[in-house]
């Protein structure tokens, strides 16, 4: 829960910081054992005893399209005092991400914080809230959207009226169908089209992709936006052809090294 599948994309790559909040439950103690095990920092993740840990559960629908499920739990706990504590490693990051499992209000925070000390922020706003504070577009250097949201009209419509412009990322064949799209201020409207090859299931490739443009964001600045797209958009592909979703995400070693 609360996105650590993106960090999870790019374990072997970078340092990362995790602030979360979970419960003192199995659930919790499995999670904190994890982050460790793939050595993400857990100095700001968060205990508690007034929530479970948020959880995901995924059904298929009709069409044979997976839904989540989320049950948020602890993650709506973590507040605007944790993210002070960890305002002095917030300042120095390269690069935050942002979702929606939390708080509106402390997502906005975390952002509203990073953005003042120069820090590049990804904003991914899932779940999809229709009705979105028009501050998560001015504070988002890069708004990467699922295609949920996207299918939300009055969520379009904010997206239009902020005068943002897209970058859709469409798999190749499948008209009238994006997996994600990444809005900047003011770039050209581009359309990536993607062919994943065969796909044994599809399973955290959004947060794949969030985590791969964070690393690119973070190292390798001097790429335009849609380079980083493509790139990004090459690990996820990886990542969908492989069984689990964790399990599935690439290390650096198996990756072609034009990508880096």
């Amino acid at each position: 829960m609360n996105r650590s599948n993106i960090l999870l994309n790019v374990k072997d790559l970078t340092f990362i910081i995790f602030l979360v909040q979970v419960g003192k439950d199995s659930f919790g103690k499995d999670y904190i054992e994890n982050l460790k095990q793939n050595d993400i920092s857990t100095e700001f993740t968060y205990q508690t005893q007034d929530a479970a840990t948020g959880t995901a559960s995924i059904i298929v629908n009709n069409e044979g399209q997976n839904i989540i499920v989320i049950v948020a739990g602890a993650n709506l706990l973590l507040n605007t005092e944790d993210l002070r504590e960890a305002a002095r490693t917030i300042s120095r990051a390269k690069v935050m991400i942002c979702q929606l499992e939390i708080t509106p209000e402390t997502s906005l925070e975390a952002l509203t914080m990073a953005h003042s000390n120069g820090v590049k922020t990804l904003f991914n706003p899932a779940p999809a809230v229709a009705d979105l504070d028009p501050r998560f577009y001015r504070l988002s250097d890069v708004f990467c959207c699922n295609e949920t949201e996207v299918r939300i009209e009055r969520f379009t419509h904010s997206i239009r009226s902020q005068r943002l412009s897209c970058k859709w990322v469409k798999e190749r064949g499948r008209t009238n169908h994006v997996s994600l799209v990444a809005c900047k201020f003011l770039d050209p409207v581009k359309t990536i089209f993607t062919n994943w090859g065969v796909e044994k299931r599809k399973l955290g490739a959004g947060d794949s992709f969030v985590g791969a443009l964070a690393f690119y964001l973070a190292y390798y600045p001097s790429l335009s936006l849609e380079e980083m797209l493509k790139r990004s958009n090459f690990i996820a592909a990886v990542s969908v052809r492989a069984a689990g979703t964790q399990s599935s995400y690439p290390y650096k070693k198996d990756l072609p090294l034009d990508l880096f």
